[in-house]
């Protein structure tokens, strides 16, 4: 028997809500990746591990949120909680290694490629184990071609999303490549879904697994709500806004105004256009002006002497 599929139960809610998570996670870690990209080498791998476990909640989060509004009217569905919080567990990794390979390899066209697509097929990885964690009475299928489909879609907008963060500075390319990466897993979750096609076997016996309210809802509670914070904390970071560092400006200001001349222990004394020796008798004839413009009086030529 056929199932009857409907993946918007709850009507633009859940896609809404969903594509707003994945939104918050990618800023949040496209800013991290943006800033270990411009930071000393000793805080660049908690940046990038940041940054990961940002993107790669974002993703997760945005998954079973619209994975709430999926529904089968003949059979109920149920989800396996091992293989749920597995699929979180291997997307974080391998957005990690992309984002790590684009923090250390930098804006090369290799490694934007490369970041882009493990970043990209992370995406499909996570949506697709969290597929098989789904618990119904039946079997589920997938047209390939729709499959194909959605991974290019997530493979492209995650590569375009690090491109555009770090070639581009300033407030509107950051929005443009978190929404470029927000992107990249909800389009590849409705497309996905588009494919997916459940031959139900009996609809009066249980699903197995957790039920699906019971497991998602408070599941996706501290993630949403962490996300949500560190979105607001995103849009309203100068850093984000300006595209510079505040450490970056501070340090540009106590920069000298002219190359130093180094002493005896190397050090860097006053700049060398003021430290030129006058010729002789351009600095006798400064004296010779200076002693007489002074009044004559004893006590001044004492002082003299």
């Amino acid at each position: 028997m056929q199932g009857t599929i409907d993946g918007f139960s709850y009507g633009l809610v859940t896609p809404v809500a969903a594509f707003l998570m994945a939104w918050l996670g990618a800023a949040l870690g496209l800013r991290c990746t943006v800033r270990s990209l411009r930071a000393r080498s000793s805080w660049k791998p908690g940046g990038l591990a940041l940054g990961a476990a940002s993107i790669g909640s974002g993703i997760w989060t945005m998954h079973f949120i619209a994975m709430t509004g999926f529904s089968i009217a003949e059979a109920p569905i149920g989800y396996d909680a091992l293989t749920t919080f597995a699929s979180l567990a291997v997307g974080i990794v391998m957005v990690g290694i992309g984002i790590f390979i684009v923090g250390y390899r930098g804006s090369t066209r290799m490694a934007l490629v490369t970041g882009g697509i493990i970043t990209g097929l992370a995406v499909a990885t996570m949506h697709y184990l969290g597929m098989a964690g789904m618990r119904v009475n039946g079997r589920v299928d997938y047209d390939i071609a729709t499959v194909a489909l959605s991974v290019l879609i997530a493979v492209g907008a995650a590569t375009a999303g690090l491109w555009i963060v770090v070639s581009r500075r300033g407030f509107l390319a950051g929005l443009t490549a978190s929404l470029a990466m927000g992107v990249a897993p909800t389009g590849l979750h409705y497309t996905g879904m588009a494919a997916v096609h459940v031959h139900l076997a009996d609809v009066n016996s249980a699903p197995g697994g957790e039920p699906a309210a019971d497991l998602l809802i408070p599941m996706l509670i501290g993630p949403a709500v962490f996300l949500l914070l560190a979105g607001v904390a995103v849009l309203f970071d100068p850093f984000m806004v300006a595209g510079r560092d505040r450490a970056q400006e501070r340090s540009r200001e106590e920069e000298p105004a002219a190359p130093g001349v180094p002493g005896p222990c190397g050090q860097t004394g006053v700049p060398a256009q003021r430290t030129r020796a006058r010729a002789p008798h351009r600095e006798s004839a400064d004296r010779a002006a200076a002693r007489s413009a002074r009044p004559r009086s004893g006590s001044q030529d004492l002082h003299d002497w």
